[in-house]
């Protein structure tokens, strides 16, 4: 990877903009509570960054016979978006993503996430206007780790993808990104976790630092 032709960021929303996975696991043990089904004890990094049709086809057989799997998602967004005022950006955040634009770097969102939850989390951190657009899971057939919402995350920068960097903080993302080819930043904030992705570009621990990257700085 020639540093000098990355151009653009694209970015994970949950867990790299904002904290919202608890808020999501939140949502999820809620949900399956109603219907009898504790996941209380399931440990938060089960379902991190995973396609939601991936979740409930771990989970269906938990369920009762009748329930649908878009009426099981459709009440998680629900409760995600009734509780998305409480979410905070991941530290140092918005102010990065700011910057870049201030910068003249083109910035997408791309998320795992449905349009209203995207839309809700785009919204709370109030960044709307720096970014050239936004991908969700309503927007494809299929979601990270398929290469598909990066290549649209692509589409909307109007730039080959080796120009861009994703900002990643799951495995599953990040091998979407790398399987469309993009850069791949894998945002790690404790020392103490080591990398196990052979398919990560840059380990950043600190959000803050990307403009100063020399690919933006040289800008």
């Amino acid at each position: 990877m020639n540093e000098r032709d990355l151009k653009a960021v694209a970015w994970d929303v949950d867990g790299t903009l904002i904290d919202s996975e608890p808020l999501h696991h939140e949502a999820l043990i809620a949900i399956s509570a109603r219907y009898g089904v504790d996941l209380t004890k399931e440990p938060e990094e089960r379902f991190r960054g995973v396609h939601m049709s991936d979740v409930w086809r771990a989970l269906s057989e938990e369920y009762p016979q009748d329930l649908t799997a878009e009426a099981w998602n459709d009440q998680i967004i629900d409760y995600y978006v009734w509780k998305a005022d409480n979410l905070r950006p991941i530290p140092g955040a918005v102010e990065t993503v700011r910057r870049l634009a201030e910068m003249g770097v083109p910035q997408v969102c791309v998320s795992n996430s449905s349009r209203r939850v995207i839309d809700s989390n785009i919204r709370s951190l109030g960044i709307e206007n720096c970014l050239a657009g936004s991908v969700s899971l309503s927007d494809v057939t299929r979601g990270k780790p398929n290469p598909e919402p990066y290549l649209r995350g692509v589409d909307l920068l109007g730039l080959p993808a080796n120009c861009v960097l994703a900002i990643e903080d799951s495995a599953t993302g990040a091998l979407s990104a790398r399987r469309a080819r993009l850069a791949v930043g894998f945002y790690n904030p404790s020392p103490k976790l080591a990398r196990v992705f052979d398919y990560v570009d840059y380990e950043i621990p600190d959000l803050s630092a990307i403009p100063d990257m020399p690919f933006f700085a040289q800008r």
